[in-house]
């Protein structure tokens, strides 16, 4: 998904789904650093992938909670 219609998307979303969503997030997270740290990852580039994507939704969760 293009970063655009990601940011999108969250911004559709309430606050409620958005805490749903960051939790999944910090799970795969968690789970890709495991699997890194056991050398069984292959694709090293979904962690900053991920960490970005966090970013972006505690980004929009702050704008919601300003406005």
């Amino acid at each position: 998904m293009k970063t655009k219609e990601f940011i999108a998307d969250l911004k559709a979303k309430s606050v409620e789904e958005l805490n749903a969503e960051l939790v999944a997030a910090k799970k795969e997270l968690f789970n890709l650093r495991f699997q890194n740290a056991t050398n069984q990852l292959e694709n090293t580039s979904r962690i900053k992938e991920v960490r970005r994507n966090i970013a972006r939704i505690q980004s929009v969760m702050t704008e919601k909670a300003n406005a």
